[in-house]
């Protein structure tokens, strides 16, 4: 039934917050700069997305970009901090790489792998260690130095290893020595002449069940002096000192068995830029 103008009127008031009132110019200004903020945040997040992305990507030419930044003057050249990606050599000499570049990186792959014959078991022995020093000294020099060498390993330096007087372990015991390169440096270089250091780490010792000389690893440094004879580079002179070593890992120590397994199963490498 409609109400009559003399009937009584009721009237109803809302709270102030749930009143509708236009929306005023000094309100709208507030939320555009508020949308403004949000939308220079994003642009920001997604700015830096790109450039982590970018950063995480690696290098499709680890060793060009490398030498890039080495002509800058900002990093290391790439010759001294990986492998170049240059092709081992292929031939030998009673087991030893020869025949390596007339380059820097000729002389660098020769070191190394001079090194590994070195530090290897064929030098506690006369007859191989004549025939390795044969093989990598310069003919100038290798009187000298199979002399020197004859005294260095000498057979009361061959009874500290326990191994007699021509290099032999007893019946049951195997004798180890191997050297593995780390990394080279090239102090020097020129055409006929060039020194090399070789940071090494070693083994050495005898595996066996009655052995009392457990293989232990070393690491030294080994300078070695190469002359270039025409064909390849050759030995003239070495000398070594000890470390750089790294802390010792938190590791278990493997059986004299194991160690013997390791050696047998893992064969040796041949060094090359």
């Amino acid at each position: 039934m409609p109400l009559s103008d003399d009937q009584p009127h009721t009237r109803t008031r809302l709270p102030v917050a749930e009143q509708t009132a236009p929306v005023t110019g000094r309100q709208a200004r507030p939320l555009r700069t508020l949308l403004a903020v949000l939308g220079v945040v994003t642009l920001l997040v997604v700015a830096v997305a790109i450039a982590n992305r970018d950063k995480a990507v690696p290098d499709r030419n680890p060793a060009a970009s490398s030498g890039d930044r080495a002509r800058n003057g900002t990093a290391p050249a790439a010759d001294r901090t990986a492998a170049t990606g240059q092709q081992p050599v292929t031939t030998t000499a009673n087991g030893i790489a020869t025949g390596y570049p007339h380059t820097d990186q000729g002389a660098q792959s020769a070191a190394a792998n001079y090194a590994v014959a070195l530090g290897s078991t064929d030098m506690f022995r006369p007859d191989t260690r004549h025939t390795v020093l044969a093989t990598l000294a310069d003919p100038t020099v290798l009187p000298t130095l199979q002399s020197r060498l004859d005294q260095a390993f000498s057979p009361e330096t061959n009874g500290r290893y326990g191994l007699d007087a021509q290099g032999k372990a007893a019946k049951g015991l195997t004798f180890i020595s191997r050297t593995i390169p780390i990394g080279t440096d090239v102090a020097n270089y020129s055409d006929t002449g060039t020194k090399v250091d070789v940071w090494c780490n070693s083994l050495v010792g005898l595996t066996g069940e009655v052995s009392n000389i457990p293989v232990t690893e070393s690491w030294y440094t080994l300078s070695v002096t190469l002359r270039w004879t025409g064909s390849d580079w050759k030995l003239i002179d070495f000398s070594r000192k000890a470390g750089p070593a790294p802390l010792p890992a938190d590791q278990q120590a493997a059986t004299s068995e194991e160690i013997t397994d390791a050696v047998q199963q893992f064969g040796g490498f041949r060094y090359a830029r």
